[in-house]
């Protein structure tokens, strides 16, 4: 017979349960319509919960698409956590070397469409689920690096996915005008054009292009 887990383990336990089904099942629609389009009524009847549970776990519907989204972009971190510490010790090549080698083109469709962008350029509500969406995956690359990297003084490491992140949330604009947020090889190729430029802007700095070298 299994031990019963403590009252506060139970409860924990419970509550943990709750938020895991409420984003299954949000996947889950989502996945059924391609659009982010369900009711909070819908979505407690798919996770089974009560209508009050869900609005115990997220804020809104919007908190709900982000936390899913965040999930599907979270791959960049799963990459992350199971690549070994380069042999220079830079944090910054550590992220870079996972950005280049992460196929990161069908998560940023997915993500494009769930949120409804039918246009590169953001509404607020749009741009907020964007931001979100990357500041979630930047906060918890940040813990890894900070695991990694326990002399590096947090802020740097805090300036740094800052800077690549934030540029991510550019790069998506300017990939969806080129391309639509297809999937596919020319989509791919656009994205990799623009990642390299972003590393090379966060490594050697900016300037525009009429200042004489």
């Amino acid at each position: 017979m299994l031990p019963i887990p403590p009252g506060g383990d139970r409860r924990a336990a419970l509550k943990a349960r709750h938020r895991r089904a409420i984003i299954d099942a949000a996947a889950a629609l989502i996945d059924e319509t391609g659009v982010a389009t369900f009711t909070v009524d819908e979505l407690a009847v798919r996770a089974d919960v009560s209508r009050r549970t869900v609005f115990n776990h997220f804020a809104s519907i919007d908190e709900i698409v982000t936390t899913v989204c965040s999930e599907v972009l979270g791959g960049v971190l799963d990459e992350f956590t199971a690549t070994p510490t380069t042999a220079t010790g830079d944090m910054f090549d550590e992220v870079v070397e996972v950005l280049r080698a992460t196929d990161l083109v069908p998560p940023m469709a997915y993500l494009t469409r769930v949120i409804g962008m039918e246009d590169p350029v953001a509404s607020p509500r749009q741009a907020v689920m964007l931001l979100s969406t990357f500041t979630d995956i930047s906060e918890r690359l940040s813990e890894e690096l900070t695991r990694r990297h326990p002399r590096t003084e947090l802020l740097d490491i805090h300036l740094m996915v800052s800077a690549l992140f934030g540029g991510l949330v550019v790069l998506h604009r300017y990939w969806f005008e080129a391309t639509g947020a297809a999937v596919d090889d020319e989509s791919r190729r656009v994205w990799s054009e623009l990642l390299e430029r972003l590393i090379a802007a966060t490594r050697n700095g900016h300037r525009s292009t009429d200042t004489p070298s």
